[in-house]
């Protein structure tokens, strides 16, 4: 048994991490699939899917790793193609990946304690995102 189904999402861009646990949890409570896997894919070349703690200063960590590792303000070769300037946006979110696969257990995902999805907008400019969520039992 399968079951998809997609979310939208605003985001407001610049490492926006927004908490999508409850709505991926709700498309389960719907799928009525108690035992299998929920892949969570987003779609966009500059945002991504991981799992974090949802909380005020690790978010603030993360956002000041990326730009430790992937400055905003670094020229890319992307920039000289395109001249939109988000090729750091692109780098930050192939180093993150745009999908996730958890499994179900009793209808209920199988995160630790502190483990929520997230979904981390990179781009330059505010968004509507899909997410695509997956249920396979």
């Amino acid at each position: 048994m399968n079951f998809g189904k997609i979310l939208n999402i605003k985001t407001q861009g610049f490492c926006d991490i927004i908490n999508i646990t409850g709505q991926v949890q709700k498309v389960i409570d719907e799928s009525k699939i108690k035992t299998g896997v929920v892949c969570v894919f987003i779609q966009g070349s500059t945002c991504a899917i991981t799992t974090l703690e949802y909380e005020p200063n690790l978010i603030k960590d993360f956002q000041e790793l990326m730009e430790r590792l992937i400055p905003q303000n670094k020229p890319t070769h992307h920039g000289n193609t395109w001249g939109d300037d988000n090729g750091f946006s692109h780098l930050r979110a192939s180093l993150i990946g745009p999908s996730l696969c958890v499994p179900l257990k009793d209808g209920k995902m199988v995160l630790g304690a502190w483990q929520q999805i997230v979904a981390c907008d990179f781009d330059n400019r505010r968004r509507e995102r899909k997410i695509f969520i997956q249920i396979i039992s």
